[in-house]
């Protein structure tokens, strides 16, 4: 981050941030690559394959059993 600027997050970076959990911890927890998650945290219009959306989900939802993969991406 440079002095206050910060790059818009997408619903799934901002419910990272939440978490408090970094990119790279997720990344390990769920299996999936770093470059990716990444992707899922800035790119508001990213859509992962459905293999990973799984991945995805079942890691997030050790943390939060509510959580719909329409809480994160316009499907």
């Amino acid at each position: 981050m440079v002095w206050g600027f910060r790059k818009p997050r997408s619903k799934f970076g901002s419910w990272l941030d939440r978490q408090g959990m970094e990119q790279e911890e997720f990344a390990k927890s769920s299996k999936v690559s770093r470059n990716t998650v990444s992707k899922l945290c800035n790119d508001k219009n990213y859509i992962p394959s459905p293999k990973v959306m799984k991945k995805i989900m079942d890691t997030v939802r050790k943390f939060d059993k509510s959580k719909t993969m329409n809480d994160f991406f316009e499907i």
